[in-house]
């Protein structure tokens, strides 16, 4: 199986960063607002800006909490 860590850039320019075992369905439920209480509800549309994707499920999880650590112009830098 396949996981994949993606970048979303929100409607009001800032962004997201998730880890999923299914891109193309996790960024369906991000922009049709199925969760309320989620970080991208109010900030729709999102489009998808980076993935990457790995085998291992802890080196996926591990890649996203690194990149929730950086500060925009670093996420900007991945992102180009």
């Amino acid at each position: 199986m396949k996981y994949y860590v993606y970048i979303l850039q929100c409607s009001e320019s800032s962004y997201y960063t998730g880890v999923t075992n299914n891109l193309e369905k996790r960024i369906a439920e991000h922009q049709a607002g199925v969760d309320k209480k989620a970080y991208t509800f109010f900030r729709r549309p999102v489009k998808l800006v980076y993935f990457d994707s790995f085998d291992d499920s802890l080196q996926a999880i591990a890649c996203e909490k690194q990149i929730k650590g950086w500060k925009r112009a670093k996420k900007e830098a991945l992102i180009e």
